[in-house]
C-alpha cells in the first residue's frame, strides 16, 4: 500500500498537477491539506474518474484536508475531539478515516504565526485536542495500523531547517512547539521518515528568495505512525520534483510505502 501526504496550497490552482501525480505516483491513500475550498467546492469528480473516493472538509478559509482512497474510506471523523476555535470558527484542519484496514488522519495544523500572537497559543491548543483524539483511537484499537500526516507546522529538530540561525525569533522551531509535538509522539507513535533519506530530507521551501534552488527549506510535513503501522513500513521519500516548475505548491508530497498486511 502506498500512502502520500500533501499539502498542495489550494487544491483549485493545483488540480491539474495533482490528476497528473495522481496518475504517474499512483498512491492508494492520500491526505491533502490546505484547501483553500469548503467542502461543496472540492473537486469530486476529476478525482473519483481516477478511481478515488474522497472526503473533503473544508470552510473556504485558509484551511481545508481531505483524503483520497483507492482501497475503501469507511469510519470518517470530521474534526477532532474537543478541538478549539479560533476567532470563534473552529476550522477544517483535521480528517480521518479507515482506508484498506489502515486508519490514517489528514492533518493541517495551524501556523501559530508569530511567539507572542494569538494563533501561536491556539496551535498549542490544537495539539492538546491532536493528542486526546489520536490517543483515544488507539487506546480503542491497539491492533489496528495508525498514522498521522500532514502538515504539521514544526520542524522536529535543528537539522530539520535549513539554517538554525535564520529562525531565532520565528515559529516552528521554538521549545512549546516542539514538547508540543512531541507530547503527541509520546502516546506511542514515531517518525516514520528518518533523516537517514539522501540529501536534505526537507518537505517546505519558501516562495521567496529562490528558495528551493538555494536549499533553503524545512521537513514540517511529517508522518507519525503506530507500531502495527511503522512494522508494515518498507520506504519512505519525498517527491521533491511537485515542487519543481510553474504552478507548483510550496510543499512536495511525502510518501510512504507499505507491506501487505491483514485487511490491506
Amino acid at each position: 500500500m502506498r500512502i502520500a501526504t500533501w499539502n498542495v496550497n489550494s487544491i483549485g490552482a493545483r488540480l491539474p498537477r495533482v490528476l497528473e501525480w495522481l496518475e504517474s505516483a499512483s498512491p492508494d491513500v492520500v491526505a491533502l491539506q490546505e484547501l483553500k475550498c469548503t467542502s461543496d467546492d472540492f473537486p469530486h469528480m476529476p478525482i473519483q474518474a481516477l478511481g478515488y473516493e474522497a472526503v473533503a472538509h473544508g470552510n473556504g478559509r485558509w484551511n481545508g484536508v481531505a483524503l483520497l482512497s483507492r482501497v475503501g474510506l469507511t469510519d470518517v471523523t470530521l474534526g477532532l475531539d474537543g478541538q478549539p476555535p479560533y476567532d470563534d470558527v473552529v476550522e477544517t484542519r483535521a480528517v480521518g478515516a479507515t482506508c484498506g484496514g489502515v486508519r490514517i488522519w489528514s492533518v493541517y495544523v495551524p501556523n501559530g504565526r508569530e511567539p507572542d500572537h494569538d494563533h501561536y497559543a491556539y496551535k498549542l491548543r490544537w495539539f492538546d485536542a491532536l493528542k486526546a483524539t489520536i490517543a483515544s483511537e488507539i487506546s480503542a484499537e491497539p491492533g489496528l495500523p495508525l498514522a498521522v500526516i500532514g502538515d504539521f507546522n514544526v520542524a522536529p529538530t535543528d537539522a530539520d531547517v535549513w539554517d538554525i540561525a535564520q529562525f531565532a525569533e520565528s515559529t516552528h522551531v521554538t521549545p512549546a512547539e516542539r514538547a508540543a509535538l512531541a507530547d503527541v509522539r509520546s502516546i506511542g507513535l514515531v517518525d516514520v521518515m528518518p533523516r537517514s533519506l539522501k540529501g536534505e530530507p526537507y518537505t517546505f521551501w519558501d516562495y521567496r528568495n529562490g528558495a528551493f534552488h538555494r536549499g533553503w527549506g524545512m521537513r514540517i510535513d511529517l508522518i507519525y505512525a503506530n507500531a502495527p503501522f511503522a512494522a508494515r513500513v518498507t520506504d519512505t521519500w519525498i517527491d521533491r520534483n511537485e515542487r519543481k516548475g510553474k504552478g507548483a505548491s510550496d510543499h512536495a508530497p511525502v510518501v510512504v510505502d507499505l507491506a501487505d498486511g491483514a485487511g490491506a
